[in-house]
């Protein structure tokens, strides 16, 4: 089950994959089955055609997570179920940070763009955040310095898979991008896979990158974490190097050089041997 796991979430996640290569090997597994569990869920809305059907997985998700921390039937024959009842059992995990991660993914199957930056956070946050408060109490961290910092990591890697994603969820009408930002470039959520608009939608995706750079430094300000938290906090390395990519191809979402990136794996070695993220 576990090699099933760890295929599928290659597939799914490859930079979360790659991040558990640098957890110790008793949590590995763990944060393997909590990250393929995170990938079902984030592509609930492209796999529906209905919203309707869309809420119903949700709730299908809600019901099973109810049902593992209520000791109720938990449905059998899913691996990825299976392995979710055994990590949440093995190390106590908080319900409350599951269920805010389903909430927030509710947003998912409404199609009405964020209002404001301070919007788009907003969501960045409900769908990472909570997801990374159960991954450091999968390593045993508990600290608030360690919380806080994987909280800013976490708001800056969602905002930039946003902007590296901005091309395929206009492909599939889903506007993540400001309507204020647009706005303030002459555009609508349509005009954004108008390749003649490229210039104007470079524009919107430097703000946002500006942005999650700057909730990277907050990250990196705390700097009394526990290194255990360094198999969370390093996604902070790998939205460091997607965001100098933008900046390289001057925030052209139409580059193709963009679908092309690669993390590189020996940065993510070198700041994990020098407790760095």
């Amino acid at each position: 089950m576990t090699a099933y796991l760890a295929d599928q979430l290659k597939h799914d996640d490859r930079d979360r994959y790659l991040l558990t290569m640098f957890a110790p090997l008793s949590a590995r597994d763990s944060l393997t089955a909590l990250y393929t569990f995170n990938a079902e869920v984030a592509k609930i809305r492209e796999s529906v055609t209905e919203v309707m059907i869309g809420r119903m997985k949700l709730q299908w998700w809600r019901d099973v997570i109810a049902a593992i921390f209520n000791d109720g039937k938990v449905p059998q024959g899913n691996p990825v179920v299976e392995s979710l009842q055994g990590i949440i059992r093995a190390h106590g995990l908080t319900r409350a940070a599951f269920d805010d991660l389903l909430n927030a993914r509710e947003q998912d199957l409404n199609d009405e763009p964020p209002q404001d930056v301070t919007d788009l956070e907003r969501y960045a946050e409900g769908t990472a955040v909570p997801l990374n408060v159960v991954a450091l109490e999968i390593l045993g961290v508990r600290d608030g310095a360690s919380r806080s910092a994987a909280r800013h990591v976490g708001i800056a890697w969602a905002l930039t898979g946003i902007l590296r994603a901005v091309l395929y969820h206009a492909r599939v009408n889903r506007f993540l991008l400001p309507q204020d930002l647009l706005a303030a470039h002459d555009l609508g959520p349509y005009d954004v896979q108008e390749r003649r608009n490229a210039q104007k939608v470079a524009g919107v995706v430097e703000q946002i990158a500006r942005t999650a750079r700057a909730h990277l430094e907050k990250a990196r300000s705390f700097r009394d974490f526990d290194r255990r938290a360094l198999p969370v906090l390093l996604a902070g390395t790998l939205a460091e190097q997607y965001l100098r990519g933008f900046a390289k191809h001057r925030f052209d979402v139409f580059d193709a050089r963009h679908a092309l990136q690669r993390p590189s794996i020996l940065r993510l070695a070198w700041n994990a041997w020098r407790g760095k993220f």
